[in-house]
Parts: C-alpha cells; sequence; structure tokens
C-alpha cells in the first residue's frame, strides 16, 4: 500500500529550519558530523547523554537543552526521526525501530527538503542535507549498519577497518570453522531447494545477531555488541551470496 505522505512533523521541520538556514562550517561537514567525536575520547558516559542533546522530543528536558547553541552541539543521524526514534539512541532507545514508521518519517522528510522547496542560494546546501537524510534513513534501516553506527558514536571504527579479524578465541574459531564449512556448502549445492533451506537457516542466525545486539545495547554491553556486530557481518554476507547463488559459480564470501 503506498504511503499517504502528510507533511513532516513539527519537531522534524523545526531541526530542518534550523539546519537550512545554518550555514555548514565547511562543505563536507554534512557528510561528517554524524561521525566526528569531539576531541574528549574517553568519554564513556551512555549513548544518550551526548547525543540526545538538542534531540527534539516532547519531554521539557530535551526542550530546555535544545534551547542552547545549535552549532555547538552533537547531531546524529537520530536527530531526523523525531516521531520514529523519540527517546534516541540505545540504551534509552530501542536498537530495533519501527521500519515501517521510520520510512514514512524519511519520506516525509525528504518531501519537506528537496531542493526544489528551498530559495535558489540554498539549493545546493539543500540537496546535501537531502543525501545526509538518505545516509540517516540507510544506516539505521539496516541492523548492521545501524549497529556499526551505533559503536562509532563511541569510539569504536574498528568496522571500517578489521571488524571481520577474528581472534584466537573458542568462540571466533567456531564462527570462522561455520562459516567455511557453509562456503563449501554453497559451493556443492545443486539446486535452487538447498540454497533455499540455507538460505532459511541463515535468516535464524540473523535473526539471533539481531536479537543479542538489541540486548547487549539496551545494558550499554558495547564489548557484547562489537563481537556480534562482527558475527552479523559474517551472516549478512552469507546472505548476499545466497541470493546471487548460481549453480557452477565461485563462492567468495566477503569477511
Amino acid at each position: 500500500m503506498p504511503y499517504s505522505l502528510r507533511p513532516a512533523s513539527l519537531d522534524a521541520l523545526q531541526y530542518l529550519r534550523r539546519t537550512l538556514t545554518t550555514e555548514p562550517r565547511t562543505t563536507h561537514s554534512l557528510s561528517s558530523a554524524c561521525t566526528r567525536r569531539k576531541p574528549h575520547s574517553t568519554d564513556t558516559r551512555p549513548f544518550s547523554t551526548s547525543h540526545r542533546r538538542g534531540t527534539p522530543t516532547g519531554s521539557a528536558t530535551a526542550q530546555q537543552s535544545s534551547s542552547g547553541d545549535d552549532s555547538q552541539k552533537s547531531h546524529t543521524h537520530y536527530h531526523f526521526f523525531p516521531e520514529t526514534l523519540p527517546s534516541g539512541p540505545p540504551p534509552h532507545g530501542p536498537f530495533t525501530p519501527d521500519l515501517r514508521q521510520l520510512r514514512r518519517e524519511f519520506l516525509q522528510l525528504q518531501a519537506s527538503a528537496h531542493p526544489d522547496r528551498q530559495p535558489q542560494d540554498r539549493k545546493a546546501y539543500a540537496q546535501s542535507l537531502s543525501a545526509r537524510i538518505n545516509e540517516a534513513y540507510k544506516t539505521i534501516s539496516s541492523p548492521l549498519l545501524r549497529a556499526q553506527y551505533l559503536l562509532s558514536l563511541r569510539g569504536d571504527h574498528s568496522h571500517s577497518d578489521d571488524a571481520a579479524q577474528l581472534g584466537e578465541g573458542k568462540d571466533d574459531q567456531e564462527l570462522l570453522l561455520e562459516v567455511l564449512e557453509l562456503r563449501e556448502r554453497i559451493e556443492e549445492a545443486e539446486t535452487e531447494a538447498e540454497v533455499e533451506e540455507m538460505r532459511a537457516e541463515n535468516e535464524e542466525k540473523l535473526a539471533e545477531s539481531v536479537r543479542v545486539l538489541e540486548e547487549a545495547f539496551a545494558r550499554d554491553d558495547l564489548e557484547t555488541a562489537r563481537r556480534e556486530a562482527v558475527r552479523l557481518r559474517y551472516w549478512v554476507n552469507v546472505g548476499d551470496t545466497l541470493r546471487e547463488w548460481e549453480k557452477g559459480k565461485p563462492v567468495l564470501l566477503q569477511h
């Protein structure tokens, strides 16, 4: 059923208006604002402490904190979706959002921020803002990208380099062995039915990883979240390989 687009929420429109009427410090600030951290990298506060400030919500605390200098606040992907994610990122907000509501709010935002609706001197910046909204939606709608992004907000950028590098621990080696066995099964598959069975098994692994991540982020257990994000990356890659399966085609699982 197609979405019936109503205007974006007042909170979202106010955020967009502030963004559109404030010149970026640099031409690339929009694309990097979501991952840039302030110098105090030793910050170990919960997710919400530094990222909910200025987030448009109905709470008096949020309204008071949003009255300060917006240019000095850290804006994250979560700021774009105050209706779907009013509590911000975990542990105060859920790891898994309502994806239908997220999609609906995304479409409303895109319609409100469309460059054609902006003055000529703001069109280029509106295009950058539209790209930023796209990036936010793509990240939050994907469990893997969402987990990696939440970890990056806390200074863990290992996923961009060696996130899939496994250690020597028993769990790591068991995961590696399981992935290698899966690769052999995929290569030896003869029929679509065999592959469909593996797809169903992999969907269960994906669901279990998401469940573990939900619990880890809810209790602010970053180490468990980091390890499980590595596992999830493997299952996502296996799923991509299974979707592209062709009999006799070499299997290249991305690590």
